[in-house]
C-alpha cells in the first residue's frame, strides 16, 4: 500500500502535475520543526492583508508587499536546494490558513502576465491542490474570484496557462461545483464558437477534461441533461480546421460511448459519418481518437458497425500499422475487442491472411523497447535492483476447493497467463498488444489460424537476427492455447529447438524461450519424462542460475508453471532441483528474491509429502528461516516468504515441527499487532476533525499470518495442539471474523476449518460465539468469504454431532439458497453440498424435511469430484436423509442415482447404504415401473449401477 505523504495534498505542488512538464524540480513534502523569523513576519503580513474583509471579486486588489512575497516563493519552489525547498513548503503551510491566499494564487495565474510561464502555472497547481483539497473552505468571495477568473482567462495565448486554468476549471466542476456553477457549461459552449483560436481551444480542453471527470453526473436529471446540447454542438466541430479542435471535438464525446448515453444514442449515425471523415486525417491524435471511438462502438453499437465491417478492418489493418505507435496502438485494441464478439469469426475469417503478418510484425522489439530494457546488457546479475521497479505484491486469500478427477485442486479463478514479461517497459504498448490478439484470435479461430502462421514461424524461428527470432518464439508462446491440437504434430521438433535456444547469446531470447515453453508445459508431462521433461528441466534449472536477472526471472516463472504441470512427475529430481533453488538465494538480488519464493510455495504443493524427507528439509530450510529472521515485522517482502512457508509446512507435515514454534508466534503477533493498530486507528479517526490522516494498518500482514497458521494447522495436524492451547488465537480469530475487510473474514474461515479438524477441543467452548458469525457471512456476493464460512461450517457439524442441533436453523435456509442459486461458481456449490450433507449426517430429522428442496442440485454438484473423506461424509448424510423422508427425493431419483455412479470405491458400508436404497425404491415401485425408470438411464450409468449395486 503507497504511504501517503506526511502533507495534506494541498502541498503536494507539483509531484504530481496534469500540465506539460514544468521547469525546476517538484517541491519535496517533509516535515520540519521551528518557523523562521522570516517567515513570522510574513504571517503578520498575510494576517493584516486578511482582516480586511475579502470584498466582491472585481474589488480585490493584491497588497504589493504579499504579492512578491509569493513571487519569491514561487520562484524559490523552482530552485533544486532542498533547504529551500524545505522553507518554501514551510511558509506555504502557514500561508494556506489564510483565505484570500488562493486570490494571490489565480491573480499570478491569470493576470501577472509580465512573469514568466512556468510561475504562473505553478501557482496555479498549488491553487488546483488547495481547490482539491478544502475548497468547501474558501468563503464565497474568493470561489466567485476565481471561477469569474477562471472563465475569463481560458483563451490565455500560452498552451501552458491555457491547459492550467483548464485544470483548475474541471478540479472544481469535480467537486460538486457543476449544480452550483450554473453559467460555466453553457458559456464553455459559447466561447467554443469563439473566433479566436485560443478561446475556441481552451474551452475545448477544459470540456473534454470535465467530460472525463464527470461524465456520469452530465448524463443526469441533476443538471438538466446539457448533453443533448452539447453533443450535437461537439459533432459540428469534427469538421473544424484546426486538428486540435478536432482531436478534442471527438475525445469529448468518446467519453459517452462506452456508457450508451442516450443524447449520443440519439445521433449515433451522424457521429460514425463523421468518424469515416476523419478516418485518413493527418493529424496522429485525430487518428487515435477515431480507432478508440471504433473499438468502443464494436463493443456498444455492433448494429451500426456491421454493414460497414468489411471497410472499418480494411481502415484497421493500415492504422495498426501506422507510423504513430500510439495510433497503431489504439488500433490494435480492435482486433481484441472483435475477438469477444459473436460476429468475430464470420467478419474476420476473410481478412486473417493480411491481419496475421501484421500481428505478427508487431510483436517485434521496437528500437525504443530494446533502449528501455537495457537490452544490450547481458550480465546485470550484480546490479542492485532499483526499489521503485518492484512491483507491489497483493496477497491472495486462502480458498478452500474440492479435487477434482485427474486435477489437482481448483482455483477459482486463475490468475492469466501474462503475455510476455517486459514489464519495465511502460505496462502496454504495440508489441504486448500484438501478441494478445494473437492469443485471443488463436482461441477464436483455433487451428485455422495456422494456415497464416506457420509459413512465417518457419521463416521467423530460425532468422539470422536475435529481433526477428524473438519475435518468433513469442508467436509460438502467444497461440499455444488457441492452437495446441494443431501444434502437437510440430512441438517434437519445435520443443527441442527451443529448448536449446534457453542457450542463445541474447539475454531477450532466452528470457521469451521461458515463457513459450512453459506455454507448452502441458504437452511436454504428457510425453515419456526423458525425451522432453527432463531436459527442459535441465536448461531451465541452468536459466534460473543466469548471469542475466530479466531470464532468472522468466526462468523462476517459467518453471513454477512446469512445478504445476507436472506434480509428482519431479519426485525423482528433487535433489537437483532444490540445490539449484537454495543455490538462487544466495545470488539473487531483492526484485527475483520474491519469486523465487513463489517457485518453492509452487514445488511444495506440487510434489506434497515427498518433500518430507531429512536431507531435502536440511537443504531447504536453513535459507528459508534466516530470510524470515532477517526481515522485519513490517516489511512487506514477508507476504511472499509466509506464503512460501505456509505450502512449504503442508507439504512437509512432521517435518516441519522444528521451526513451527517461532513460526507460529510470530504468525499470532503479527495478527494481534494489526488488529491492536486498526484499533487505534479507528479511535483516533472517531475523535479527530481530519479522519484521513490517520492511516490504517495494512491487513495483508494479518491476512498472511492467518493463512500460514492455516497451512501449519493442516500440516502438523493434531500437533499444533499445544501451541494452541498456549496462545490467544482463538480471541484474535473471533475478531478478525467480524473484520469489515473480506478477505480478512475469508482467512479467518480457513483458519476455523484448519483448527476444527486439527484440534476441535480448543475450538469447541466458541462455538457458540462462532456460529451465529458464520450465519451471516453466508452471502454468496462474496464468493471466496461464503465458501470458507461453508466448508468450515460443515467442519464444525462433524466435530460437533448431533450437538450441532441448536445451530441448524442459523444456516441452514442460507444454504439451500446457495446450492439453488443460478450461475454460482462450482467451488462453492461443491463446498455448499458437503456442509449440508454432512449437517444431515449428525442432525437428519432437522434437515432432512428440506430435502426435496436441495436434493437435485446436491447431487450434480458432487457427481464430479474425487472420492475423499469430505465426499464419503456428505453421502452418508444424504442416505440418512433420505431413510428419514424418502418422499423428499423420488422426484429426482435419477439425479441421486447417476450421484451414487459417480463413486470409484466406495467404504463398503456407504456402498450397502447405497444398495438399501436403490433396491428399495425399485421393490417400492415395482418391476415393470422401475425398468421403464432406468431405460431412461444414458448406457454406462445403466451398467455401472447394475455391475456395481445389482440394479
Amino acid at each position: 500500500m503507497r504511504r501517503e505523504s506526511v502533507w495534506p495534498a494541498a502541498f503536494q505542488l507539483v509531484a504530481k502535475t496534469d500540465v506539460p512538464a514544468l521547469t525546476g524540480p517538484c517541491l519535496k513534502s517533509q516535515t520540519y520543526g521551528h518557523i523562521s523569523p522570516e517567515s513570522q513576519t510574513e504571517s503578520r503580513t498575510w494576517a493584516k492583508s486578511n482582516q480586511q474583509q475579502i470584498k466582491m471579486e472585481c474589488e480585490w486588489k493584491p497588497d504589493e508587499q504579499g504579492l512578491q512575497q509569493i513571487l519569491q516563493l514561487l520562484k524559490e519552489s523552482q530552485s533544486p536546494d532542498t533547504s529551500t525547498q524545505r522553507s518554501v513548503q514551510q511558509r506555504l503551510e502557514q500561508l494556506n490558513q489564510y483565505p484570500d491566499f488562493n486570490n494571490y494564487l489565480i491573480f499570478v495565474l491569470t493576470k501577472l502576465k509580465s512573469e514568466d510561464e512556468p510561475t504562473r502555472s505553478l501557482s496555479g497547481l498549488i491553487l488546483k491542490n488547495n481547490v482539491k483539497a478544502h475548497y468547501q473552505n474558501f468563503p464565497n468571495g474568493v470561489s466567485d474570484f476565481i471561477k469569474s477568473e477562471c472563465l475569463q482567462n481560458i483563451g490565455d495565448s500560452s498552451p501552458l496557462i491555457r491547459a492550467t486554468v483548464g485544470i483548475l476549471i474541471t478540479t472544481i466542476a469535480s467537486k460538486g461545483e457543476l449544480q452550483n456553477w450554473p453559467e460555466l457549461l453553457p458559456k464553455l459552449c459559447l466561447l467554443l464558437d469563439s473566433e479566436d483560436y485560443n478561446t475556441c481551444e481552451g474551452a475545448f480542453g477544459a470540456l473534454q477534461k470535465i467530460c472525463e471527470d464527470s461524465a456520469e453526473i452530465l448524463d443526469s436529471d441533476m443538471l438538466d441533461r446539457p448533453l443533448n446540447i452539447m453533443i450535437p454542438k461537439f459533432l459540428q466541430f469534427f469538421k473544424h480546421n484546426s486538428p486540435k479542435i478536432r482531436s478534442h471535438a471527438i475525445a469529448c464525446v468518446n467519453q459517452f460511448i462506452i456508457s450508451r448515453t442516450q443524447a449520443l444514442m440519439l445521433h449515433i449515425d451522424p457521429f460514425i459519418e463523421n468518424l469515416f471523415a476523419l478516418a485518413a486525417d493527418e493529424e496522429p491524435e485525430v487518428r487515435k481518437n477515431v480507432c478508440r471511438a471504433l473499438v468502443m462502438l464494436l463493443e456498444v453499437r455492433l448494429d451500426r458497425l456491421l454493414p460497414h465491417m468489411h471497410n472499418i478492418i480494411e481502415y484497421m489493418l493500415q492504422r495498426t500499422q501506422d507510423q504513430d505507435e500510439n495510433v497503431a496502438l489504439e488500433a490494435c485494441e480492435f482486433w481484441l475487442t472483435l475477438a469477444e464478439q459473436p460476429v468475430c469469426k464470420d467478419v474476420l475469417c476473410g481478412h486473417l491472411s493480411q491481419l496475421t503478418p501484421v500481428l505478427v510484425n508487431g510483436m517485434k522489439y521496437s528500437e525504443i523497447d530494446i533502449i528501455l530494457l537495457k537490452g544490450d546488457i547481458e550480465e546485470d546479475e550484480a546490479i542492485p535492483d532499483n526499489e521503485q521497479d518492484i512491483r507491489p505484491r497483493f496477497h491472495r486469500s486462502r480458498t478452500v476447493a474440492q479435487q477434482h478427477e485427474g486435477d489437482g485442486i481448483e482455483e477459482e479463478e486463475d490468475e492469466e497467463d501474462e503475455l510476455d514479461d517486459d514489464d519495465t517497459i511502460s505496462d502496454w504498448n504495440l508489441r504486448k498488444c500484438s501478441a494478445a490478439a494473437l492469443d485471443v484470435l488463436a482461441n477464436v479461430f483455433r487451428d485455422d489460424l495456422l494456415l497464416h502462421i506457420l509459413p512465417l514461424l518457419k521463416e521467423l524461428l530460425f532468422h539470422p537476427e536475435w529481433v526477428v527470432k524473438e519475435s518468433g518464439i513469442l508467436v509460438l508462446g502467444a497461440i499455444a492455447e488457441g492452437c495446441m491440437q494443431g501444434m502437437i504434430p510440430y512441438l517434437p521438433e519445435l520443443i527441442p529447438h527451443l529448448i536449446q535456444c534457453l542457450s542463445d547469446k541474447k539475454a531477450l531470447v532466452r528470457s521469451i524461450t521461458c515463457w513459450t515453453l512453459s506455454r507448452y508445459a502441458h504437452w511436454v508431462v504428457s510425453q515419456p519424462p526423458d525425451i522432453y521433461l527432463k531436459p527442459l528441466m535441465t536448461e531451465l534449472l541452468k536459466r534460473i542460475l543466469d548471469s542475466n536477472k530479466r531470464v532468472q526471472e522468466a526462468a523462476c516463472s517459467a518453471f513454477a508453471t512446469l512445478e504445476e504441470e507436472a506434480c509428482t512427475e519431479l519426485v525423482p529430481y528433487l535433489a537437483f532441483i532444490l540445490d539449484t533453488l537454495v543455490f538462487a538465494f544466495s545470488k539473487y538480488q531483492h526484485k527475483n528474491l520474491l519469486i523465487l519464493y513463489d517457485a518453492i510455495g509452487t514445488l511444495a504443493d506440487s510434489v506434497g509429502h515427498h518433500l518430507n524427507k531429512p536431507e531435502y528439509i536440511q537443504m531447504l530450510m536453513p535459507p528459508l528461516i534466516q530470510k524470515w529472521n532477517q526481515l522485519k515485522d513490517e516489511d512487506k517482502d514477508l507476504f511472499p516468504l509466509l506464503e512460501c512457508l505456509s505450502s512449504v509446512a503442508t507439504a512437509l507435515q512432521s517435518g516441519f515441527l522444528p521451526y513451527c514454534e517461532p513460526v507460529y508466534q510470530r504468525c499470532v503477533n503479527l495478527v494481534q499487532k494489526t488488529l491492536a493498530q486498526a484499533m487505534v486507528s479507528a479511535e483516533q479517526r472517531l475523535h479527530q476533525s481530519q479522519p484521513d490522516q490517520y492511516e490504517a494498518p495494512d491487513k495483508d500482514f494479518m491476512i498472511v499470518a492467518l493463512d500460514l497458521l492455516s497451512g501449519l494447522a493442516e500440516g502438523l495436524g493434531g500437533t499444533i495442539e499445544q501451541l494452541v492451547a498456549r496462545s490467544n488465537i482463538l480471541t484474535l480469530m473471533y475478531q478478525c471474523m467480524q473484520d469489515k475487510m473480506p478477505e480478512v473474514r475469508q482467512s479467518s474461515f480457513a483458519l476455523l476449518g484448519d483448527l476444527t479438524k486439527a484440534c476441535f477441543q480448543h475450538v469447541k467452548p466458541c462455538i457458540a460465539d462462532f456460529m451465529p458469525i458464520l450465519g451471516t457471512n453466508l452471502n454468496p456476493e462474496l464468493i471466496s468469504v461464503c465458501n470458507n464460512a461453508t466448508w468450515a461450517i460443515g467442519e464444525i457439524s462433524i466435530q460437533m454431532g448431533p450437538e450441532m442441533q441448536p445451530y441448524i436453523a442459523m444456516v441452514l435456509h442460507q444454504l439451500v439458497e446457495i446450492i439453488n442459486r443460478p450461475n454460482t461458481p462450482k467451488t462453492l456449490l461443491e463446498n455448499t453440498a458437503i456442509t449440508i450433507g454432512r449437517l444431515g449426517y449428525v442432525c437428519p430429522q432437522e434437515v432432512a424435511p428440506m430435502l426435496q428442496q436441495f436434493i437435485r442440485p446436491w447431487c450434480t454438484s458432487l457427481r464430479n469430484i474425487r472420492d475423499n473423506e469430505e465426499k464419503d461424509s456428505a453421502f452418508r448424510g444424504i442416505c440418512t436423509m433420505i431413510s428419514v423422508n424418502p418422499g423428499g427425493v423420488v422426484q429426482d431419483f435419477i439425479f441421486f442415482c447417476d450421484a451414487v455412479a459417480s463413486w470409484v470405491n466406495p467404504k463398503d458400508d456407504l456402498r450397502d447404504m447405497f444398495c438399501k436404497i436403490l433396491h428399495g425404491f425399485k421393490n417400492q415401485v415395482g418391476e415393470e415401473n422401475w425398468r421403464r425408470f432406468a431405460d431412461q438411464f444414458p448406457m454406462p450409468l445403466k451398467e455401472r449401477l447394475a455391475t456395481f449395486y445389482g440394479v
